[in-house]
């Protein structure tokens, strides 16, 4: 894999062959003009409000979502067809018909009246004029136009159903009946309070998400990702199946970065995807292994596919308290795939990389070592207590020193002096507390204008190209459009169910049923074998776990999230489950979507680069992601794994830690059929149920697991010198 590199170009034309959210519509001049002036627009809307303070509240969101939502008109189509000639005319100026020009046009102005008639709207709201209920339905309509457009119809329809509900409320059967709204009530609560539209989700990704969607690509082109790749060969390359544990690593570094699933598995998979098939992997199951870890990089800290800052909001907690608890289950996802490629690759005698394929990791490190200071200081602004928006303001702005400075001149020296003032320039800016915004505005514009002027005294190679900046400035925004019309549909969700209260009564549904189950349970075994809340707790958590992997089916992780929160995550509450753990939970099911068939977005983005079949794809990629459908319940029993948590001791955690690691190990051996030789069908099942007692929280149901499975691991060790089967074709 020397030769493999991250190539811009075609990441970007494979995540609009296969992510749904990136089928951008070709356009030539006049349209390709604009767009690119509206999007670098956006870009510096977000970059300058984050470094020198946000608007007031509904006038940024506001402007967020007029640029996003007729952005949108213009970049995809109303048909989701292949890219193509570009067609004019008077009729499509630039490849963009003209209704889609008077679209675009028509949604602005429905989104800045709120902004607009701000001051007024305490004395309105309740009592809608007709002005304001046509602006509202205007934007409903195009919100969920939009939202199809970019993501498809997964979403919209979701809100639509939720619409249907809050107007037709009489004639719902038993719990959810309610009295109704009018259409002007709807709209009231959708357009002019901050329960709807114009609510904590669009607030979220104006603030935080578009950041730090627009830092990992600017992350991506100065060479970041290509480093990730590089330091994951240099780790596992060379072991059994390498370019597979490749995957799992890169996907993991990676996914500090990237807050799609299928972005990563395209961006990661493109490299690793042909090396998994050269060694001898099944097709199907290298698509999988990188469908698997890519999910995975939505769980990851520090960044969590942004859910981290959105559970900083729901939660009221810091952000150290959202890292910390996203670590151990984390790692207990990727040491899951980890285990079964290990096993996979020893099964069938796989290679890993040789000499000749793996990388340079010293000359990488050399070249590409200043690539990693954006992502140190995200991080250290981040736990030193300062906003999410100032660090990615930070990073980004780290990402243009680094991208024009490094550099070698005609002499071979690196330009180390100007990296280093203009950082230095950065850090006291961030952390002297200045709160000139005029001063702050005038040192960065200085300090950017005169780096041209600076580097023209070098003859610089290996830096990157102004033209570069500006084009991930443009990326980004396009990047962010698809997560940005999601979040205001979600919205309309929320709204729904803070005007009707169906969360509560989904919540109270779904106790009621798992408490029959339960009740049904306990009536066919012995009494006092299984607590009855225990039951009602465990089948609470599969209804939820399985609404949410339903609900999640084709929406982005942040959006994704915020459902789950709103539907789902109540029901646990309701049952004593501590908020932060409810959290997580709902999160981890929702992003298991992402490999779970029949919508397995990842999966089916990895075997089409892979060159497998989709369906088999997505259901190897959801063995292999078992772990992170487990982990999630044992930290429900066990908060401890979470290591933040009230109550939390070193005791429960390492005895449940230990449990987990042991449990994944023995999972990942049974659904491999394979340890130290070929498993037999009688030792795969007795793996299978020591498994499932090492992970239940408890020293006791660990060293009956460990009991059980020491036959199998006493044979299995005794078998070891057999040869390793060749892999069929």
């Amino acid at each position: 894999m020397s030769s493999a590199t991250v190539d811009d170009r075609a990441i970007s034309a494979l995540e609009q062959k296969f992510d749904p959210e990136m089928r951008f519509r070709p356009v030539r001049p006049p349209a390709s003009r604009v767009l690119a002036a509206l999007l670098i627009a956006l870009s510096c809307f977000h970059y300058y409000t984050a470094g020198f303070g946000l608007l007031r509240e509904a006038t940024h969101r506001g402007v967020h979502l007029a640029f996003v939502l007729g952005l949108i008109f213009i970049v995809f189509g109303f048909r989701r067809t292949p890219a193509g000639p570009v067609r004019g005319g008077a009729w499509a100026p630039g490849g963009v018909p003209i209704v889609d020009w008077l679209l675009a046009i028509a949604v602005v102005p429905s989104v800045l009246y709120i902004p607009y008639v701000f001051d007024d709207l305490a004395f309105r709201v309740g009592s809608p004029g007709t002005l304001d209920v046509a602006m509202g339905s205007i934007l409903m309509v195009l919100l969920l136009e939009a939202t199809r457009r970019s993501m498809g119809w997964p979403l919209p329809l979701i809100a639509i159903v939720f619409i249907v509900y809050a107007l037709a409320g009489p004639v719902f059967p038993g719990l959810l009946k309610h009295a109704g709204q009018s259409w002007t009530q709807l709209v009231n609560h959708q357009y002019l309070t901050s329960q709807g539209i114009y609510g904590i989700a669009i607030g979220v990704v104006a603030t935080y998400v578009f950041h730090f969607v627009l830092f990992g690509v600017l992350a991506t082109r100065i060479g970041l990702g290509q480093l990730f790749l590089d330091l994951a060969s240099s780790i596992a390359g060379r072991q059994a199946g390498g370019p597979a544990k490749v995957s799992v690593f890169g996907s993991a570094m990676f996914g500090t970065l990237s807050g799609s699933s299928v972005a990563n598995a395209v961006t990661v998979g493109s490299l690793t995807i042909p090396a998994m098939v050269r060694v001898g992997y099944r097709r199907e199951f290298a698509g999988a292994v990188e469908a698997a870890a890519s999910t995975g990089g939505q769980i990851t800290p520090p960044v969590l596919g942004a859910a981290a800052f959105l559970m900083i909001e729901f939660l009221a907690v810091p952000y150290q308290t959202i890292i910390a608890a996203a670590a151990v289950p984390a790692f207990m996802h990727f040491f899951g795939v980890f285990m079964q490629v290990h096993f996979e690759a020893k099964r069938h005698g796989l290679r890993g990389l040789t000499d000749e394929e793996m990388p340079r990791l010293r000359e990488s490190l050399r070249l590409r070592w200043p690539t990693l200071i954006p992502l140190v200081l995200l991080i250290g602004i981040l736990v030193s207590g300062r906003t999410p928006y100032l660090a990615a303001f930070s990073a980004i702005t780290s990402c243009a020193i680094v991208g024009l400075t490094t550099g070698a001149g005609r002499d071979g020296a690196r330009n180390w002096g100007v990296l280093a003032a203009l950082h230095a320039v950065l850090l006291v800016l961030v952390f002297g507390g200045m709160q000139n915004d005029v001063l702050r505005a005038g040192v960065f514009g200085v300090a950017l204008l005169a780096t041209p002027f600076v580097l023209r005294e070098f003859d610089v190679r290996g830096r990157i190209a102004l033209g570069t900046l500006v084009e991930a400035f443009q990326t980004g925004a396009k990047y962010a459009l698809a997560v940005g019309a999601a979040a205001a549909t979600v919205g309309i969700v929320i709204g729904v169910v803070t005007l009707t209260g169906v969360g509560f009564k989904l919540s109270t549904i779904i106790t009621g049923a798992a408490q029959g189950v339960a009740g049904g349970v306990v009536n066919l075994l012995p009494g006092g074998w299984l607590d009855p809340k225990v039951l009602t707790l465990l089948a609470a958590l599969a209804m939820t776990g399985l609404v949410c992997i339903l609900l999640g089916c084709g929406i982005p992780t942040t959006a994704n999230y915020i459902i789950m929160v709103t539907v789902a995550a109540p029901t646990l509450v309701l049952l004593g489950v501590e908020p932060l753990v409810a959290h997580f939970f709902v999160f981890y099911y929702g992003v298991l979507a992402d490999i779970t068939p029949p919508v397995a977005l990842a999966a089916y983005a990895a075997a089409g680069m892979a060159g497998s079949d989709p369906f088999k794809t997505g259901n190897v990629a959801f063995r292999l992601g078992l772990a992170k459908a487990l982990v999630p319940f044992v930290f429900v029993f066990s908060p401890s794994l979470l290591l933040v948590v009230k109550g939390f001791t070193f005791y429960d955690f390492v005895v449940t830690f230990v449990g987990c690691v042991a449990g994944v190990t023995l999972l990942a051996a049974a659904l491999s059929r394979y340890m130290w030789s070929e498993l037999q069908r009688w030792e795969q099942a007795v793996l299978l149920l020591a498994a499932l007692m090492l992970v239940v929280p408890g020293l006791v149901s660990g060293l009956a697991g460990l009991a059980l499975a020491a036959p199998v691991l006493l044979r299995q060790w005794a078998a070891r010198p057999r040869s390793a089967q060749p892999l069929e074709a």
